[in-house]
């Protein structure tokens, strides 16, 4: 072998050892860059988790049957009138926020699905139940009244202590 073969054999080596050496670095690079990404999705993700259950509990509390009959007035309506408000009231607010089950677990989402079909199942109840001439304060006043007789009939108690308990096993 002569002395340019071997010359040319180590500046071969050299190149092929420098490129591997910063392949490698180049790949070192990508994985830390990777995991810093990965940590800033994940911390992305939990606020917009924690977010998203915040929302929950406040739709809970708004679509709540006390808190609605009292933000709502139903005052001088007709009793179908004041069923339909109620009813739409609870769907709008329940629509605004669909979104937010793609944040949460399933029971956290079904917590809050049955919540508002159940307000709805109570409020179409009791209008069933009323008089034709009923308004819709007598409607609100018997609402109330049914659910002072039977405090476990308000599933939005549940429902808030259901989405808290989710959000703190994140913060965890």
């Amino acid at each position: 072998m002569s002395q340019t073969e071997i010359i040319l054999s180590i500046v071969i080596a050299v190149i092929i050892g420098g490129l591997a050496a910063f392949l490698m670095w180049k790949q070192r690079q990508q994985y830390k860059q990777d995991v810093a990404e990965e940590k800033r999705m994940d911390a992305e993700t939990l606020k917009l988790q924690l977010q998203a259950y915040e929302r929950l509990i406040l739709l809970a509390e708004r679509i709540a049957l006390p808190n609605l009959i009292n933000r709502v007035n139903l005052t001088g309506m007709p009793l179908q009138d004041a069923q339909y408000l109620l009813v739409s009231t609870i769907k709008q607010e329940f629509d605004y926020n669909v979104t937010q089950q793609i944040y949460v677990t399933p029971q956290s989402w079904d917590a809050v699905r049955n919540l508002k079909e159940q307000n709805i199942l109570i409020i179409n109840q009791v209008a069933s139940f009323l008089p034709a001439e009923a308004t819709g304060k007598d409607l609100g006043k018997s609402i109330l009244e049914m659910l002072a007789q039977n405090p476990n009939a308000a599933l939005h108690t549940v429902a808030t202590e259901v989405l808290s308990f989710e959000a703190k096993k994140l913060l965890k």
